[in-house]
């Protein structure tokens, strides 16, 4: 499974959430390579992802795509992430 987490730089806040996210993953005991990418480069990066993982003032920017995304609103609070993994991987 393919997961891009955006942002406006690509290496800040959505740093912070690739690397929750790969908490929560391992706590669900689901495989998954999760990318920290810039929004410019969305496109490219998130090519075959089957999840984006952002926060609300980048859903706007994301455009069409195949893949669900996710806002997450607290990118610390790993129990709001858990619960919407568990919703989009259901």
């Amino acid at each position: 499974m393919k997961i891009v987490a955006i942002c406006g730089a690509g290496i800040g806040s959505s740093g912070i959430l690739k690397v929750n996210a790969e908490r929560v993953l391992s706590r669900l005991g689901i495989k998954a390579d999760v990318t920290a990418v810039h929004l410019a480069t969305l496109d490219a990066d998130a090519a075959g992802a089957q999840i984006i993982l952002t926060s609300p003032e980048f859903v706007a920017s994301i455009g069409k795509t195949n893949a669900d995304v996710i806002v997450v609103e607290n990118y610390f609070d790993t129990a709001e992430l858990t619960r919407k993994l568990q919703q989009a991987l259901e």
